[in-house]
């Protein structure tokens, strides 16, 4: 993607991307290893609770369209999803457009595990900015959006929430 020059004149944009590509980083990492020991923890791997949350929150999914949320190639996708056939998370069905399609939907024992993920994530997500200003965690979270939606813009992809000049989502 073609990067306007212009912009990258104010001479302190180069600190800031840099400070930003730190305190990102270091989010990251905090983030990559809680859900780590956490999710784990329900027997289920990061990657099997993400495709599982993606399932619960579009309904019915061909393989295809899992693989590409996850930014997963469509052979690992397959190895998730067969793993959480057999835990009974999730279920294959005939879709019902085309008789030849099977798509991928969850199981009642895979809405009950991921609601408990879920909730106690919430639950950390709300002591962790328990003490911040209404308006900080509403800005907070309006950034996060955005900086999804340009990052994933970047990347080409064109499924990522983004926040529009109000700070509302503009495609969630």
């Amino acid at each position: 993607m073609a990067v306007d020059l212009k912009n990258l004149k104010d001479p302190l944009l180069d600190v800031h991307a840099h400070e930003l590509y730190e305190a990102l980083n270091q989010l990251l990492r905090i983030y990559q290893s809680r859900d780590r020991d956490l999710i784990c923890c329900y027997d289920v791997s990061v990657t099997q609770c993400y495709a599982l949350e993606a399932i619960i929150q579009k309904g019915s999914l061909r393989l295809q369209a899992l693989a590409e949320l996850l930014l997963l190639d469509k052979s690992t996708a397959s190895r998730v999803i067969e793993t959480l056939v057999r835990k009974n998370y999730v279920t294959k069905v005939q879709a019902p457009e085309d008789s030849r399609a099977v798509v991928i939907q969850a199981t009642a024992a895979g809405k009950k595990l991921f609601q408990k993920i879920h909730t106690e994530l919430v639950n950390e997500q709300k002591a962790m900015i328990a003490d911040f200003k209404p308006e900080i965690r509403v800005a907070a979270t309006a950034l996060l959006r955005r900086l999804a939606g340009a990052a994933g813009k970047r990347m080409g992809l064109g499924s990522v929430c983004s926040t529009d000049e109000s700070g509302g989502c503009g495609s969630c």
